[in-house]
């Protein structure tokens, strides 16, 4: 499940029943660490909605109680709903239009939840990195370990090239072979999105992909 935002998505649109990607490696990286914590709030925007689904089946399995929190641009791009309600005791859906559910972003509800009188013994968090930057520094003040999904860039996925190297409280990791799953207050967040925008510059873009004398680059 993916949505076409450039040239490797829209070559991937392409493919057909019967066709085959020739090499795929995965998983990466360590098991997400489960047992029964209490009460866990998983948070989950665009495509972390689709990779937390497993975690949230196996904490359910565990006997937590599990409170969700999705979020969407609009009810267009809203999936998995589903899914999370019948692992979840409680599911907040949220749009950034309003179109469904609650208008807003996870931040609010999350932070409501962190206020309230139930008390939140974990938070996992899944989706963009700003998503996980930002939710982190919601618990924070409140103490509640919050476990993040980082999703830097990669080459090889073996950790001998270096470039999803991550700093995890001021140590230096690698999100293929150590992560992806790491607390996100000892993050160095700053350092990671710096890295991030590395290629930002570089012509990977869809209209690079589109034009006919480029298709093959």
């Amino acid at each position: 499940m993916f949505n076409e935002v450039g040239k490797t998505t829209h070559k991937l649109a392409t493919l057909r029943v019967g066709d085959f990607i020739t090499n795929f490696v995965g998983p990466l990286g360590l098991p997400a660490h489960i047992e029964k914590f209490g009460t866990v709030v998983c948070v989950a925007t665009g495509y972390g909605i689709a990779t937390i689904v497993p975690v949230a089946r196996a904490l359910r399995e565990e006997g937590n109680r599990l409170i969700s929190i999705i979020w969407a641009g609009s009810k267009a791009f809203l999936f998995g709903e589903d899914r999370l309600r019948r692992l979840s005791d409680r599911l907040i859906v949220t749009t950034g239009d309003g179109s469904y559910g609650r208008e807003g972003f996870v931040l609010q509800p999350l932070e409501e939840l962190l206020q309230g009188d139930e008390k939140v013994d974990r938070v996992i968090v899944m989706g963009s990195t700003c998503t996980m930057r930002l939710c982190a520094a919601t618990t924070r003040p409140f103490g509640v370990k919050t476990i993040v999904s980082l999703n830097p860039i990669m080459v090889d996925g073996t950790g001998m090239c270096g470039v999803c190297r991550v700093s995890i409280g001021g140590e230096t990791k690698f999100a293929c072979v150590d992560g992806p799953a790491f607390d996100g207050h000892e993050v160095d967040w700053a350092l990671l999105m710096a890295r991030r925008c590395t290629y930002c510059g570089e012509p990977y873009s869809v209209l690079q992909y589109q034009c006919r004398h480029c298709a093959q680059w």
